[in-house]
């Protein structure tokens, strides 16, 4: 069993890598904050983002069979739910209840 000194040394060694990685992101990001480049990117990512999950989730969607309808009626939904509220969260929110439940119940094997 170690002895006390090294026990204490191991956390606190713990303790300070632990910190100073958490603390790195807000400190490297500090100067960024006001940058052109940023700001373009926080209201560019999101939409580009949600594209790479859409090609993602239905790049092997076999369209031809049944199976298709829940994730293209999802999809509708979570579209139509973003043109009507414009709110990311309850678009995605209610795409997902949507596909859920359309696979739990109509679609289910």
């Amino acid at each position: 069993m170690p002895d006390a000194p090294y026990a204490v040394a191991a956390v606190l060694v713990s303790a300070a890598v632990t910190w100073a990685l958490r603390a790195l992101p807000f400190a490297a990001l500090t100067p960024l904050r006001n940058s052109a480049i940023v700001q373009y990117l926080s209201t560019r990512m999101p939409a580009g983002v949600m594209l790479i999950l859409l090609a993602y989730c239905l790049r092997d969607l076999p369209l031809t069979h049944a199976s298709a309808l829940a994730p293209l009626t999802a999809l509708t939904a979570t579209v139509g739910l973003h043109l009507w509220r414009r709110n990311a969260l309850l678009s995605i929110l209610g795409g997902t209840a949507v596909h859920v439940i359309l696979t739990s119940t109509v679609f289910a094997h």
